[in-house]
């Protein structure tokens, strides 16, 4: 059993999903960083300043002055906002994720294109039309 395991370890697709999973880890930081330090920012001066995050309908009647009050208090809160919030940073985030595999995805290409061309160069050229002809001509002259 333990031999099976250590093959099933051992196998591309596992090591591949492990190192695919870290590097996701590491890049949802910068891309949430992004949106949070650069995008957010300029949204909000656009949209004049305007926090979702804190719009909410008070299910108790208590009238809490914020959020964050009604959910100290305990007070049953229907707070639509975060989940705007929470669309809008889902939105920008896939944009951006968009734009970042788009971009890359151009770079691979731009690369294939390069290593097909060097390939191409590189491999012996066959003979021409008129050298497959003459070569003809001599064998039919014999």
């Amino acid at each position: 059993m333990l031999n099976e395991f250590k093959a099933f370890i051992a196998k591309g697709n596992v090591v591949d999903l492990a190192v695919g999973i870290i590097i996701g880890a590491a890049f949802t930081a910068i891309v949430n960083s992004l949106v949070a330090d650069l995008i957010n920012p300029i949204i909000g001066l656009i949209t004049g300043g305007i926090d979702f995050s804190n719009l909410f309908i008070d299910l108790s009647g208590t009238n809490p002055a914020s959020l964050k009050a009604a959910k100290d208090a305990g007070a049953p809160v229907f707070a639509y906002g975060s989940f705007i919030t929470a669309v809008i940073n889902f939105l920008i985030i896939a944009w951006v994720v968009f734009l970042l595999v788009k971009a890359v995805n151009k770079l691979k290409d731009a690369a294939s294109r390069k290593e097909a061309i060097e390939a191409a160069a590189a491999a012996p050229a066959g003979p021409t039309e008129i050298e497959v002809l003459l070569e003809i001509r001599d064998a039919l002259k014999k």
